[in-house]
């Protein structure tokens, strides 16, 4: 059994083994792009509107999808968790089977229109209790590959555009392992600091001319980088200068997630050939004080999910109608609470779903049931590259064995 002193630490390296992994190209504030080789092609072809935008939430630190979608007609979920278990008459959008935590009520609305599902008992086909092994395995999504591609560069590698904003990673300035790999990709920290050092100061055109010179004619994957965060840059520079309030009266929490999704959704409105956004909300590792619905880390962090999430979507408005939202965790956690309001590394997990395309108001997936013992987890029915498949099916029109090779998954009806 993993302590929580060894998780907290193991959990640590993992962000740090990933912050290390990939540099920032040609000095750009706030910006990395990882470039695999591909030529470069005009900005203006790269600018067009996509018609399409997958935004990918990482629920880091494996969160207890036990908690946020709540089986309570399973008789062992209250008795695995006498301490921290909801009682069913509390839950949100109830049905027979399972019910929503009450700190995701932000999200009600969506849910009783149809735009939000949860699919439950779904994860990696075979457990991974390290978060950054699984972390791997997850954003890989391709079992027995020795390369190191993400299953989102592989998605935006599909079409002939190699723009560097196709795929963007928010929040902690380093592309994500989903979208490391031969296509264009970039990271940032902050659309408000994405700019070339130098430019801000009255010599913009003497600074680019001089990066120029110095890139314009190197081959090399630096050279190509750099020449392709020039582009990254003046795409987005409409973005940049644009409105920073959000629209359609939406109120972010404060926080990594609020700032990152607040961004996300400038980005959408600036309508630039953005294809795909991930984002990240951290500290879901709750082996101690995970809590009741009075108290704990929980409660917490599910509100400002649920929160940030609606924000984004009344932020962006009409632009919802092409916009699909996946949630997803590397784990879950096991049945049965520990002896600190916690719960240990599981299995199964549940994933949302929401907006453009999403069959919602419903929960997917096939229910095990579950088993009360020490080291019980959730059985995964659901392989979640079925329910992701499902997605760039849907979503992009593109054979999802070329986003997942070798993997056919099962039609769950998670997607019009």
């Amino acid at each position: 059994m993993t302590t929580a002193d060894d998780c907290c630490a193991e959990f640590t390296r993992a962000r740090l083994s990933r912050r290390t992994l990939l540099g920032t190209a040609a000095g750009v504030a706030g910006l990395s792009v990882v470039y695999g080789g591909a030529e470069v092609r005009a900005s203006a072809a790269a600018a067009t509107p996509a018609p399409s935008v997958l935004v990918v939430v990482s629920l880091r630190g494996a969160a207890d999808g036990l908690s946020l979608v709540v089986p309570h007609a399973d008789p062992v979920y209250y008795a695995a968790r006498p301490g921290i278990a909801i009682a069913a008459e509390r839950l949100l959008a109830r049905d027979g089977m399972f019910g929503l935590h009450p700190a995701l009520a932000p999200l009600l609305p969506m849910w009783e229109s149809g735009r939000l599902a949860a699919v439950h008992a779904t994860g990696l086909p075979a457990a991974n209790r390290s978060h950054f092994s699984a972390m791997e395995e997850i954003e890989d999504a391709s079992a027995g590959s020795a390369t190191r591609v993400g299953w989102l560069n592989r998605l935006i590698g599909l079409d002939a555009l190699t723009s560097p904003v196709q795929g963007i990673g928010l929040g902690s300035g380093v592309v994500p392992t989903s979208l490391a790999g031969p296509s264009p990709a970039m990271a940032a920290s902050s659309l408000d600091r994405l700019s070339i050092p130098g430019e801000e100061d009255g010599h913009a055109a003497r600074r680019r001319s001089s990066l120029k010179t110095l890139w314009g004619s190197d081959r090399s994957v630096l050279g190509e980088a750099a020449r392709d965060t020039f582009t990254a840059v003046d795409i987005l520079a409409p973005v940049v200068a644009g409105p920073d309030t959000p629209a359609g009266g939406a109120t972010y929490p404060r926080g990594d997630l609020g700032d990152a999704l607040a961004h996300a959704a400038r980005i959408i409105r600036g309508d630039v050939g953005v294809q795909v956004i991930t984002v990240d909300q951290g500290d879901w590792d709750m082996h101690t004080g995970l809590g009741t619905l009075e108290w704990g880390k929980l409660k917490d962090n599910a509100a400002t999910f649920a929160s940030a999430l609606a924000a984004f979507f009344a932020d962006i408005g009409s632009f919802g109608d092409k916009v699909t939202v996946v949630c997803l965790s590397e784990f879950g956690r096991r049945v049965a609470e520990n002896a600190n309001y916690g719960l240990d590394h599981g299995h199964g997990n549940v994933m949302f779903l929401a907006g453009a395309g999403v069959q919602g108001g419903r929960y997917h997936g096939s229910w095990p049931g579950l088993t009360n013992s020490p080291d019980a987890d959730l059985t995964v029915t659901t392989d979640y590259r079925s329910v992701l498949s499902e997605v760039v099916r849907s979503r992009f029109g593109v054979d999802s064995s070329r986003v997942f090779p070798g993997f056919v998954g099962a039609s769950l009806g998670t997607m019009a």
